[in-house]
């Protein structure tokens, strides 16, 4: 990030919004979809898919799984080659049934994510308008409601008791009113 760049919560409203090339009645939709083409949608970068080889392997890590595979080191070196096998044939069957079943979680969940689509309301053209978080865009005002998730980062414009819950983040156990406006930056000491 650029040192002389400040963050966006710190900006007065007024100044954001003219930095943005928005106004308080949101984006026209042309000029929206113009932005989500040049910034790309409003999504966080998608995990890293594991193939099925690293899936098979992963289930091999567990310390009982590693006990039991020292367990055959040993058994093959103290020349009883009937209780390694045994026991590797164990460790392998596991292992597969794990592979089995958690390929199929990580598949049913993918089929779930994609069925779920979460929406937001903006304003275009001064109305209202219910989008995919997915089609947010840099400058779009977002109209939050009671229980809504917050779909991108935000700046309150306006506000009438607004309370966050933010006891996803650990430092933050309870609700927090929150003001419209912008924050400023707190000042360091030279001591920390």
């Amino acid at each position: 990030m650029n040192q002389h760049q400040q963050v966006f919560w710190s900006i007065p409203p007024s100044e954001l919004l003219t930095q943005l090339g928005t106004t308080p009645q949101g984006l026209a939709d042309d000029e929206a979809k113009e932005r989500l083409i040049r910034h790309g949608a409003n999504l966080l970068k998608p995990r890293q898919k594991s193939d099925a080889l690293t899936l098979l392997l992963a289930q091999f890590k567990s310390p009982i799984i590693l006990i039991l595979l020292f367990a055959v080191g040993l058994s093959f070196f103290l020349h009883d080659p009937a209780d390694a096998l045994i026991i590797l044939a164990i460790v392998f069957v596991s292992g597969l049934l794990g592979f089995w079943q958690e390929r199929g979680a990580v598949n049913a969940v993918q089929k779930l994510l994609a069925i779920v689509q979460i929406k937001a309301i903006v304003l275009r053209d001064g109305t209202p308008k219910e989008i995919p978080v997915e089609e947010i865009c840099p400058g779009d005002v977002v109209i939050l409601n009671a229980g809504d998730v917050i779909p991108a980062d935000c700046l309150i414009l306006e506000s009438k008791d607004l309370f966050v819950d933010e006891a996803v983040l650990p430092v933050r156990p309870t609700q927090w009113k929150k003001p419209s406006g912008f924050s400023r930056p707190k000042r360091r000491s030279a001591s920390g």
